[in-house]
């Protein structure tokens, strides 16, 4: 397939990358710089809506990755609009010159969030769940909406919503390492939070899947079978590194050290099953943490 991806310098992209190019697609990056552009590379601007539109002509599909990182600095009112505005302005940009394309990709793949949810306790939540109703749930939304265009002119939409994804290489699996790895980890708040994850290997096979599967269409559960709490969540991770966890983290310091931040990712409860996933046929490669927490950390 002839493969457009956006988000290229993102952990995510470098880590699907590899395997797309290994499987025969021919890869070309949107990027933001014009200049020295390499031969895999092609220059947009969607803040400027520059993308010169030959860019996307008998494109087989459309992976669109980018957006300003939530996990990186307080959420100021300026950080949340730029959290906004780099997630809906780029997508229903792309969106939008998709759907003018006189030869339009099959397909868009655009990510998104389990954020959609929102805080929900234990409740057990689908694709077919409702939204949450605080700042991540209404990004999440409005992102999503934004892919509206493409669907309007019958390229197939898929809604990434990734859970908490682990890597050593990136995300928040690579944060937790340090502490945890110097015995000083612990449950982050009361622990009961459901924290629905998924490893960097399965969101490569499951992205694939999205690609190749006509059947996987909407929204679509980027998470393992098997949520666990924070708590089994850090008892797991400890086991793993043979480190104690017995200095858990108050809700209180946490709030104090990343404001609204900590509720909304380390808090908060999602306790999501990946139905799209399984219903159309994706195979798991790690189904349980402790598999898959093994693994990863063996090639750290």
């Amino acid at each position: 397939m002839k493969i457009i991806i956006t988000g290229s310098h993102g952990f995510i992209a470098k880590a699907i990358l590899p395997t797309l190019e290994n499987k025969g697609h021919n890869i070309f990056k949107l990027v933001r710089s014009a200049t020295n552009l390499k031969p895999d590379e092609r220059f947009w601007d969607p803040y400027r809506r520059e993308l010169d539109p030959h860019t996307v002509e008998g494109v087989d599909a459309v992976i669109h990755l980018a957006g300003e990182s939530i996990a990186e600095g307080r959420w100021t009112p300026t950080k949340k609009q730029r959290i906004i505005d780099t997630r809906t302005i780029p997508t229903r940009f792309l969106a939008e010159t998709l759907a003018a394309s006189a030869r339009p990709p099959k397909v868009f793949v655009c990510a998104s969030a389990i954020g959609y949810y929102g805080d929900r306790g234990e409740e057990l939540l689908t694709e077919e769940s409702s939204p949450g109703t605080d700042f991540l749930a209404n990004v999440c939304r409005e992102w999503e909406v934004a892919t509206v265009p493409a669907a309007v002119k019958g390229i197939r939409i898929v809604n990434l919503r990734f859970g908490l994804i682990l890597s050593p290489s990136g995300g928040a699996l690579a944060k937790l390492l340090l502490p945890f790895k110097f015995g000083v980890g612990g449950r982050l708040g009361s622990g009961k939070q459901y924290w629905s994850w998924i490893a960097i290997d399965d969101v490569i096979g499951a992205i694939h899947h999205a690609l190749m599967n006509e059947n996987v269409r909407g929204p679509v559960n980027i998470v393992a079978p098997h949520p666990v709490t924070n708590n089994e969540f850090t008892k797991i991770l400890g086991g793993v590194l043979s480190r104690p966890t017995m200095f858990p983290a108050p809700s209180f310091a946490l709030r104090l050290a990343l404001g609204e931040m900590a509720d909304a990712l380390l808090l908060s409860s999602a306790n999501i099953k990946p139905n799209r996933l399984i219903s159309t046929g994706y195979t798991f490669r790690f189904t349980q943490l402790n598999d898959a927490l093994t693994a990863l950390l063996s090639q750290s």
